[in-house]
């Protein structure tokens, strides 16, 4: 059963470039990264690198992960709770911020995602499907480049 906990990373460029992927399960439905905790107290940053890397083929180590202090509580959609213990109709997202060097070519996992787009944050907002994940984008363009260091952009080695 999923933990119903997770994070939302925005991996971005300075120039505020955001990369999107397109849900295996909901072709058309674009977002950033995201994903539960695997257990329960998993170190939120560790969250964000192993979705990171499991998702875009990009390792980056937890202290690179910009926490917006930022919680969403939503509801999960119905076609999705039977993942979920028994009564589970909320989720609760952390915000993660990654910035990275330059537009890569991530590595999906075609169980999961279909395509990748990189996008400015205007176009990039406008084509996410879930709200928080739109006030994401926005949030990051209020922020700027950011003063997070970025992350070389070099995906990890298949294996």
């Amino acid at each position: 059963m999923k933990i119903p906990e997770s994070v939302l990373v925005v991996i971005h460029t300075s120039a505020l470039d955001v990369l999107l992927l397109e849900r295996a399960d909901h072709p058309g439905f674009w977002q950033s990264v995201t994903g539960s905790l695997a257990t329960p107290g998993e170190a939120l940053a560790a969250t964000c690198a192993r979705e990171v890397a499991e998702e875009t083929g990009l390792v980056a180590p937890p202290e690179r992960f910009e926490d917006w202090q930022i919680v969403n509580r939503y509801p999960i959609f119905e076609q999705w709770r039977h993942r979920y213990a028994a009564g589970v109709t909320h989720n609760r997202e952390h915000v993660f911020g990654l910035r990275v060097d330059d537009r890569f070519e991530p590595r999906l996992q075609p169980r999961e995602h279909l395509a990748y787009r990189w996008l400015d944050w205007r176009a990039a907002a406008d084509a996410c499907f879930s709200w928080t994940n739109v006030a994401a984008i926005r949030t990051l363009a209020q922020r700027g480049p950011a003063a997070a260091v970025a992350v070389p952009a070099a995906p990890a080695a298949r294996g």
